[in-house]
């Protein structure tokens, strides 16, 4: 179990959210998913605030652990057209962190913008067209519960160009390099934060059609949810055992891909 009680250090993964064409149907599935409750209006991040500016905070137990917001139309599916889960970094200097983002090879999609008293925004690309936010928060730290079920456990970049990517990130946000020796037959490496946490990985895919970041959602039990997600109007893949739990990928009714574990 962990709460968060003021901002993440730089680099830590410390929000999430979601652009969808259908906002009732959205929070329907991802309630019955997760149990989640709505509270309505601008949601932190530009991609909740911005736009229609119609949007919901996803709460477990009162606390916020993500945003869905209501977005056009969308052809396609998953994050190849945009409507993935965006993760946004913790950052104290979001200006600062964005001009890295653009000098290691990145762009910005939105450049940093003040959303109200929240915090300060901005949503980019890195060197390899994956898409990611900063955040910078004021009175909105980001999800206040993570790593445990129901909340977001964690992000891992998924490309098939992993060297440009290492090094984007590694100058972007300082992390060190550590090969997972766990799946040696991977191409998968941590990244870590200057005090050693790890936040993330990159996976090198040469099967993967384009770059972006991963949601992986921790749940109590992974069967019970892929069942849950079939019966609310997603699909499921079949639940497998790794070396770090039992995990499932599940996509909701709009395309969006994201992964579910109960941990070991």
């Amino acid at each position: 179990m962990s709460h968060v009680t003021s901002n993440q250090p730089d680099g830590t993964p410390t929000w999430i959210d979601l652009r969808v064409p259908d906002l009732d149907r959205a929070s329907a599935f991802y309630g019955a998913l997760f149990r989640w409750e709505y509270s309505s209006g601008a949601a932190g991040g530009p991609d909740a605030a911005g736009g229609s500016g119609l949007g919901t905070v996803c709460l477990l137990r009162g606390k916020p652990v993500a945003a869905i917001a209501q977005a056009p139309a969308i052809t396609g599916s998953g994050s190849d057209s945009g409507s993935g889960w965006t993760m946004y970094f913790a950052t104290a200097d979001c200006d600062g962190a964005a001009r890295r983002v653009e000098e290691a090879g990145g762009s910005l999609i939105e450049p940093p913008t003040d959303i109200g008293d929240l915090g300060r925004a901005a949503v980019a690309e890195d060197a390899v067209g994956a898409r990611f936010g900063l955040w910078e928060g004021r009175t909105h730290l980001g999800c206040e519960v993570v790593n445990e079920p129901d909340s977001l456990v964690r992000n891992d970049l998924v490309t098939p160009d992993p060297g440009p990517a290492r090094d984007f990130y590694t100058a972007v946000f300082g992390y060190t390099l550590d090969r997972n020796e766990t799946l040696p037959d991977l191409d998968f490496t941590f990244l870590r934060r200057g005090d050693g946490h790890e936040i993330g990985g990159i996976f090198g895919s040469p099967a993967a059609r384009s770059s972006a970041w991963a949601t992986t959602f921790e749940v109590a039990d992974t069967d019970a949810v892929v069942h849950r997600a079939i019966a609310a109007g997603g699909t499921a893949g079949a639940p497998e055992d790794t070396p770090y739990g039992r995990m499932a990928t599940v996509t909701d009714p709009f395309g969006v891909e994201f992964s579910v574990i109960r941990r070991l």
